[in-house]
C-alpha cells in the first residue's frame, strides 16, 4: 500500500541563498502526481544572480514522497 501524507500542504516556498547568505530568489511548489503515480510537489522557475542580473539560472524541483507510488504485484 502507498504511503499518502493527509498533513501535506497544498504548496511550498522555497527560498534560494547564497553561501553569503544573500536570498538569490523563491520558487513556489505545488502539490502534484507525478506520472509514474508517486506524489509530491513540483516547482520551475528562473533565479537571477543578486550580484550579477543578467545570469539568469532556470530550476526545475521535484519533492516526492518515498513510497507514495503503489508497488506493482508480481
Amino acid at each position: 500500500m502507498a504511503i499518502r501524507d493527509d498533513k501535506a500542504p497544498g504548496s511550498l516556498q522555497i527560498i534560494v541563498v547564497g553561501d553569503g547568505g544573500q536570498e538569490w530568489g523563491r520558487l513556489y511548489a505545488t502539490a502534484k502526481e507525478f506520472s509514474t503515480g508517486s506524489i509530491g510537489f513540483y516547482a520551475n522557475g528562473k533565479i537571477a544572480n543578486p550580484a550579477n542580473p543578467d545570469c539568469r539560472y532556470q530550476s526545475g524541483l521535484t519533492f516526492t514522497l518515498i513510497g507514495s507510488k503503489d508497488k506493482k504485484e508480481k
